[in-house]
């Protein structure tokens, strides 16, 4: 989330394309893309699949014959977006993740988003995720994210807190649409008590001692794509990712297991998981750090309260999130909904995870 991301030397540069895509009219835009990126591919021959996945912008991928082998994919930002991600950022972020091979190859930029490189695999489902087979790796990925290095120097800091600040001000008080503004007066914390919250959390998050590391921050399901055939998964989409609290990143995905279509938060990972997983992500991430020895219970334990404290961060992250989509974007999705359910989740889950405490 910093903005201080440094790219390795090694990096390819990004080239930039004056190409702006429609995103209701996108053939012609994609086409005069892939002039610039697959000049050997004849226009007519081209053809284009919608992934309809993604609730913050729009994808299209690109290929010729009729398999899915060289796909180009196009990513349209949606609308408005760049009040809740930084482009530039997200492109350093890209960049670095694919020069520690982590991230699939980024071909441009263009006026209105990106193209870059398909990764063959499946993109997962809440059932996946807690298989165990999948899990570990997902575990051990996010590890070698977080060991990663990238910042020339700088001690990184999270900013978190002014991103969920700025957020704060971007929210609406009131919709055009009056069924919409009496949803958001009547199952929506008002102002004052959101700020009063988040206060609170980062009066109580941050003195947690949870580094702070090169995090994805939007580890939900279709953001992993696991290929059976290697035993290997990799992250996708990049918007949100720098640096942030280590233990942000781990219960964010740990909410995801709830889904997003059919919100279902009974899925939240019980303890006894939980602790599998994440000695499975400290094993790993001491590997990456060259840290010698065993990973202890304590902290095992220690990394089990700093997540479950800051999974509350996260409802809250999204939560605000949601109330601006709902104002800007044009996918069909009902944020205004999914606001009301991060914030209901928030506070069932505050005094559970408020009485945890730091082993001593």
């Amino acid at each position: 989330m910093a903005n201080f991301i440094h790219v390795p030397d090694e990096a390819p540069l990004v080239p930039k394309i004056d190409v702006t895509v429609d995103e209701n009219d996108y053939r012609s835009g994609a086409l005069q893309l892939m002039k610039d990126l697959r000049p050997s591919w004849k226009p007519s021959e081209i053809k284009m699949k919608f992934f309809t996945d993604g609730i913050t912008n729009k994808l299209l991928g690109c290929y010729v014959g009729g398999v899915m082998q060289d796909v180009v994919l196009v990513r349209i930002y949606g609308n408005k977006t760049e009040l809740l991600v930084d482009r530039e950022n997200e492109v350093k972020s890209f960049r670095v993740l694919h020069a520690h091979r982590c991230a699939p190859r980024l071909y441009c930029t263009f006026n209105n988003g990106l193209c870059y490189e398909f990764l063959q695999g499946t993109a997962l489902e809440p059932e996946h995720i807690r298989s165990q087979s999948v899990y570990r790796l997902i575990a051990r990925q996010l590890a070698k994210y977080h060991a990663i290095h990238a910042h020339n120097g700088w001690v990184p800091r999270s900013d978190l807190w002014l991103k969920m600040d700025k957020y704060f001000t971007l929210i609406s008080k009131c919709f055009k649409e009056p069924e919409q503004n009496d949803r958001l007066n009547v199952d929506v914390p008002g102002p004052q008590a959101l700020r009063k919250e988040l206060l609170w959390l980062q009066q109580s998050l941050s003195v947690l001692g949870s580094p702070v590391v090169l995090c994805h921050n939007d580890l939900l399901c279709k953001n992993i794509i696991y290929n059976q055939r290697e035993g290997s998964v990799k992250f996708i989409d990049y918007e949100y990712a720098g640096y942030n609290y280590q233990a942000f990143d781990i219960g964010n995905h740990f909410n995801e297991f709830a889904g997003l279509n059919e919100v279902d938060y009974s899925h939240y990972p019980d303890r006894a998981f939980q602790l599998q997983w994440l000695r499975s992500y400290l094993e790993a991430y001491k590997e990456h750090k060259g840290c010698e020895g065993v990973v202890t219970d304590r902290e095992v334990e220690r990394l089990f309260v700093q997540v479950n404290k800051f999974a509350l961060a996260s409802h809250f992250f999204w939560g605000l999130w949601a109330l601006i989509q709902a104002k800007f974007s044009t996918i069909n999705f009902d944020f205004l909904g999914y606001a009301v359910l991060r914030f209901n989740q928030y506070f069932k889950m505050k005094p559970e995870v408020s009485a945890l405490s730091l082993p001593e």
